[in-house]
């Protein structure tokens, strides 16, 4: 009797094994690094967390998120990406430019790579091709940089009086040969002078403007950089102050009180990126997904800060923008 009890016992501890392995099993874990502030990204990283929830991805239930930001210290990178590393990430999605994501990839030939970037990552180095991105990582690619031209051209017809335009651009940044060659051919194009200015910390930043104003620009248009990102509110202040008609990178900008932006949704690239995360973690490879681009693109124009800037917008324009503010 005995025998028979402590058989049935083996057998329905066996039968409960595969119950508590399953219990026990480690949630998924994402990394997720940028090189900027969790403030100004807040909205981006939102977007990226409620997409990997409508595909049942829930932050805390069913996968666990740790967020790294750098807040524009690009020599933190290694460190921060060896941290997620070492804490077994299922897949890491990085941010901020491709010096995250190259930071990322120096670190693990094995871990998944999801980038978001405004540079072209062929060029970078992060993959052979768009279509087939082969190693461990793919993502969204923004081509900022394309952007640029027709950003000039929009804040030349804002503003034609301006003989010289000013372009903002960061020196450290890898993409700002292709920016500042992007920005010289707009200028030519549209037979403009054209000034670059550089800012590679806050402080900079101001001395860009005193810099511009002082060399009689027209109108300012700020480069694509992490540092810019998050520096909104300085922006903004330094617009008003200088009375500088500015070009923004994100719509954002102008809710807060810039004039003009032109670029692409600042959330839909991380909700691409949310669903490229989910297909890994289901078992895809990054090899076999082709990095993506967005297919929205926003005209935001800030009527009242025009007409604190004494600017008349041109009806074609304004009948152009996704997004008018009065």
């Amino acid at each position: 009797m005995r025998r028979r009890n402590f058989i049935k016992g083996i057998i329905g501890s066996a039968a409960a094994w595969p119950v508590a392995a399953r219990t026990q099993q480690r949630q998924p874990l994402i990394g997720f690094l940028s090189s900027g502030a969790s403030g100004p990204f807040a909205e981006m990283s939102a977007a990226y967390q409620q997409a990997l929830g409508e595909v049942g991805y829930v932050a805390g239930k069913t996968v666990t998120i740790e967020y790294r930001w750098a807040e524009g210290r690009y020599d933190q990178l290694p460190a921060l990406a060896a941290d997620l590393i070492g804490r077994r990430a299922d897949v890491i999605a990085t941010a901020g430019g491709a010096v995250t994501a190259l930071a990322v990839k120096a670190a693990t030939v094995t871990v998944p790579i999801v980038f978001i970037m405004g540079d072209d990552p062929v060029r970078a180095g992060l993959v052979a091709s768009l279509n087939r991105p082969g190693g461990n990582i793919t993502g969204v690619s923004l081509f900022l940089a394309e952007l640029l031209a027709k950003r000039f051209d929009l804040l030349s017809e804002l503003v034609p009086q301006a003989a010289t335009i000013a372009v903002l651009v960061n020196p450290t940044n890898p993409n700002v040969e292709s920016d500042k060659q992007s920005a010289q051919a707009a200028a030519r194009a549209r037979d403009r002078q054209i000034l670059i200015v550089s800012a590679r910390s806050v402080s900079e930043i101001d001395a860009a403007y005193a810099t511009l104003v002082q060399q009689g620009a027209g109108a300012l248009l700020i480069g694509t950089d992490i540092l810019f990102t998050n520096q909104r509110d300085q922006f903004v202040v330094l617009g008003a102050r200088h009375a500088i008609p500015t070009m923004h990178q994100w719509a954002e900008f102008v809710t807060f009180g810039g004039l003009v932006s032109y670029g692409t949704s600042h959330t839909e690239p991380y909700r691409q990126a949310a669903a490229y995360t989910a297909r890994i973690l289901k078992g895809e490879k990054p090899a076999d997904l082709p990095v993506t681009q967005p297919t929205t693109f926003e005209l935001a124009i800030n009527l009242k800060t025009a007409r604190a800037l004494g600017l008349d917008i041109p009806t074609k324009i304004l009948a152009l923008a996704n997004q008018v503010l009065e």
